[in-house]
């Protein structure tokens, strides 16, 4: 159904037609993918977006034979230079992959074996696929493949481990092992999503080098629009398993004529994204009441939102200024320094991961800190919700230093204080399902009886916009987006006074993402509930917080309000990350 400019008698690096996938149950073949065709030329850009569940990383993973074990090609074909791959053997397919067609896969924790060194990981895949030989051959070529995805010190950290890593670092990694043999065509199935923004500009950067050099064709599995329009020639949306709309990226994003199409654009953060909560939650509330999120056109989404930021606007300047409420979060010089193996023997280094950080979230706000993967975000993260023990400095929750509690004062600050983080895979427990899943925090905290805990999950599932038949089911049925809003059910489960999110919203599509926002708004506004919220997409900070702590190696080199740092940034870092949100000058579906 794509339709790029190819040159008159090319032949298609990779060609799809009809292609039909479908999941075996007790209740017969379930489709997932129907009737697909795609089109993609040698040295081409192509992104699928799409929300989860839409078909979008089940076609990426039948052209390489890499669909979960209930999952089967029923029908149509996949070309690859001139093979018809559906016809391959196991064996066959193992000499495609990797050499001939590199893979990203979408989930930076899970894919990188936790028992094996970094180093080794790299090393092997470049072995297998006989990009060199030699061991100080492969050794070279592994630091060289990670210095071009963008990871800082390769040749120090090749002796880590994955837990060692961020979630960012990890993502490098994957991208470096995708890339390591310079394959024709690579699979990348949001291979950006656990990026900030300015790593994410160095490894596209990147990929278009190798496209324009080698004629490295890329296909992109995304659900941020600003980047497909940015990088991709060729857009092709789906929609339950089905393609809806194909075209020219920017074509389509600034004239989308398929319905769910219009809906992605309108829905989708941009630059231009302005904060629809007020200073008030009374403002907030009425705000968010008549936002949607999802509207039906473009036009209509734009008028609400339009409408809301009047609203808002109109009322701040005839109320009286909001008087300032207690801070609900103080943090104050905290510092946190880890000791790493060194490369001799008995030798050892240390890692500043925070620098003598301190703010304060304000009772009922939600305070955003943003950053570079690596600047010490997830840190600052887990020393308050007391996973990690800072070296110095001082944490108080609503006044209470958190340092000594123990026993059962620090059980009852965990019932106030509830974590979202930022791996949706690794944060569930693969052998409970969804239901035991979300009431676990209700069964530690003996909340209520068996009856009242199945009633709150039942809500909460309708609540994340999950239909309550997932109750019975495991994670691993699951698709990502599916699997974070759990996560965000779980943490709300007990009702909470703070809520740490960790890139809460980075492995959601944008109609999602745009659902949980909202979410998370009106129950802020309800509860006066208090958000820390971690984040490297700054588009979605301009819609949720109120306050912006930017990171840099550890430090925060500027604090203020959102919108002061989004339109009067004072340090050439916070530029820099403004500057290199993907789509940020392109008009979105106007």
């Amino acid at each position: 159904m794509s339709d790029p400019t190819t040159t008159p008698g090319a032949r298609p690096l990779l060609e799809i037609k009809n292609l039909e996938v479908g999941f075996q149950s007790s209740d017969g073949i379930i489709p997932a993918v129907r009737g697909v065709d795609l089109t993609l030329m040698a040295g081409q850009t192509l992104a699928i977006v799409g929300e989860s569940g839409s078909g979008k990383s089940t076609t990426a993973s039948a052209i390489i034979n890499l669909l979960p074990g209930a999952g089967r090609i029923t029908g149509g074909s996949i070309l690859f230079d001139g093979k018809e791959l559906t016809n391959y053997s196991t064996k066959q397919m193992e000499d495609i992959r990797g050499r001939e067609i590199g893979y990203v896969p979408q989930d930076p924790m899970s894919n990188l074996n936790p028992v094996w060194s970094v180093g080794f990981q790299v090393e092997e895949t470049i072995r297998a696929n006989g990009i060199a030989t030699g061991r100080k051959a492969v050794r070279e070529h592994a630091i060289q493949v990670l210095r071009e995805a963008g990871l800082q010190d390769a040749d120090k950290r090749l002796k880590q481990f994955p837990h060692q890593f961020s979630g960012g670092m990890r993502q490098r990694v994957l991208i470096g092992i995708g890339l390591s043999s310079r394959p024709k065509l690579l699979i990348a199935d949001e291979p950006t999503s656990a990026l900030d923004v300015t790593v994410q500009r160095r490894i596209l950067d990147h990929l278009e080098t190798l496209t324009r050099d080698i004629g490295t064709a890329v296909l992109f599995i995304t659900h941020d629009l600003g980047l497909a329009a940015e990088r991709a020639e060729q857009l092709v949306v789906m929609y339950k398993g089905r393609i809806v709309e194909a075209g020219p990226s920017r074509e389509i994003l600034e004239n989308p004529l398929h319905p769910y199409t219009q809906r992605l654009v309108a829905a989708a953060p941009s630059l231009a994204s302005r904060r629809i909560l007020s200073a008030t939650q009374e403002s907030a509330t009425h705000s968010l009441s008549d936002l949607d999120y999802a509207p039906t056109t473009v036009t209509e989404g734009i008028d609400l939102i339009a409408a809301a930021e009047e609203r808002v606007e109109r009322e701040r300047a005839g109320g009286a200024a909001p008087t300032r409420r207690p801070d609900a979060i103080v943090v104050n010089d905290l510092t946190k320094v880890y000791k790493i193996r060194g490369q001799g023997k008995g030798s050892a280094g240390e890692i500043t991961a925070a620098d003598h950080v301190s703010f304060a979230v304000e009772k009922g706000t939600t305070t955003a800190i943003v950053g570079e993967s690596g600047s010490g975000k997830s840190t600052v993260a887990k020393m308050i919700l007391k996973l990690e023990q800072p070296t110095s400095g001082q944490i108080l929750i609503d006044g209470v230093d958190v340092a000594p509690l123990k026993g059962r004062s620090l059980l009852d600050l965990r019932r106030r204080l509830q974590p979202v983080f930022q791996d949706p895979y690794g944060s569930l427990n693969p052998l409970r399902n969804i239901g035991n899943t979300i009431a676990e925090p209700l069964l530690v905290h003996k909340a209520g009886d068996h009856a009242s805990r199945r009633a709150r999950v039942l809500e909460l599932l309708d609540q994340v916009a999950l239909p309550q038949s997932l109750i019975t089911r495991y994670p691993n049925e699951l698709s990502g987006g599916q699997r974070q809003r759990v996560a965000i059910a779980r943490a709300l489960a007990l009702k909470p006074d703070i809520v740490v999110l960790d890139e809460a919203v980075s492995a959601l599509d944008v109609l999602v993402q745009a659902q949980i926002l909202k979410l998370l708004a009106e129950l802020q506004s309800e509860l006066e509930l208090t958000y820390l919220f971690i984040t490297h997409d700054l588009a979605v900070v301009r819609v949720i917080a109120d306050n912006v702590c930017v990171m840099q190696k550890g430090r925060i080199v500027e604090a203020a309000s959102t919108d002061e740092v989004f339109d009067h940034p004072q340090e050439q870092y916070t530029k820099e990350l403004l500057n290199a949100i993907p789509g940020a000058g392109i008009a979105l579906g106007v």
